[in-house]
């Protein structure tokens, strides 16, 4: 058979799976997009409630959850390490915490997922100091058995390169 009439015939069947694969995949990204924003919004309710269980069930219970913080130090690693981050940011809050999620653009298919977000996070501390920080949170997630899960969460604020300071008020340009 020559190239041409090979071309001519595998061209179309390729076409046709790609069609296929990607027809299958709409309700999966539907789906994902859904459950990842009620996961979001369980999370913000947890962390006005200060409930740390119910924070920390929106991660993956694993030694393989990496997460890059904006406090020290570089990385927690496993969900235990977390939970205790999370711990220590709830007491340094006398009153309720809330966090409020923007800016949610939401990628992935039926098994893994990621999202990138605007969240501005404010509480009193015991002293009566305002804590108010507008942080970058990217999250990669991941479906087990039907239920999606944290796995790696980056958060992040812009630094000014010339004072070395954090620009924890950062807006939209």
């Amino acid at each position: 058979m020559s190239r041409i009439k090979w071309t001519l015939l595998i061209a179309p069947v390729a076409a046709l799976i790609v069609v296929l694969a990607l027809r299958n995949e709409a309700p999966a990204l539907t789906e994902a997009n859904t459950s990842i924003r009620e996961l979001e919004s369980r999370f913000t309710a947890a962390v006005h409630a200060k409930d740390l269980d119910g924070i920390m069930a929106n991660y993956t219970n694993s030694d393989d959850l990496v997460i890059f913080d904006v406090t020290p130090p570089r990385q927690y690693t496993g969900w235990n390490a977390y939970k205790e981050d999370w711990k220590n940011a709830l007491a340094a809050c006398k009153d309720a915490p809330t966090v409020e999620i923007s800016e949610l653009e939401i990628f992935g298919g039926a098994t893994y997922a990621y999202s990138h977000s605007i969240q501005h996070f404010t509480c009193t501390d015991p002293q009566g100091k305002k804590t108010d920080m507008i942080l970058r949170v990217t999250d990669g997630y991941a479906n087990f058995r039907g239920k999606w899960l944290i796995a790696h969460e980056h958060i992040s604020v812009p630094v000014d390169l010339a004072t070395g300071k954090a620009d924890l008020q950062s807006k939209a340009p």
